[in-house]
């Protein structure tokens, strides 16, 4: 096992990896890894986003979406369902408006105030 730090949406996370091979191929190109190397990945493009922001309010994963991008939406309509601790949580509309975007799928796991979806 190898150990990293990934940084995603400027969060630090330590990860083991177990290592099969000294070399990764991506579908462009082989990449050699460092144990030391730092990967950064960006999942939303945080600081250009207008609109509301709907973050995930607790850590879990998402088990449904019922909404879908171009959804007019009203102030309390359920969005997601977020299953954390074998229970399923509403996750509802802060605003009324547009589905703008939404960044996540059916499955993912999310963190705390995780970026899911922009209502404009």
């Amino acid at each position: 096992m190898k150990k990293y730090k990934v940084k995603v949406n400027n969060k630090l996370y330590e990860v083991e990896v177990e290592e099969l091979t000294n070399t990764v191929k991506s579908e462009e190109k082989e990449v050699k890894m460092d144990s030391q190397e730092e990967v950064q990945i960006q999942t939303a493009p945080v600081g250009e986003i207008s609109g509301e922001k709907v973050l995930a309010p607790l850590p879990g994963n998402i088990s449904s979406i019922v909404v879908k991008k171009g959804d007019q939406v009203t102030e309390g309509d359920v969005l997601f369902i977020l299953e954390a601790m074998k229970m399923e949580n509403e996750i509802t509309a802060p605003v009324s408006g547009i589905v703008k975007e939404i960044y996540i799928t059916q499955g993912t796991a999310v963190d705390t105030e995780e970026l899911l979806a922009v209502i404009a």
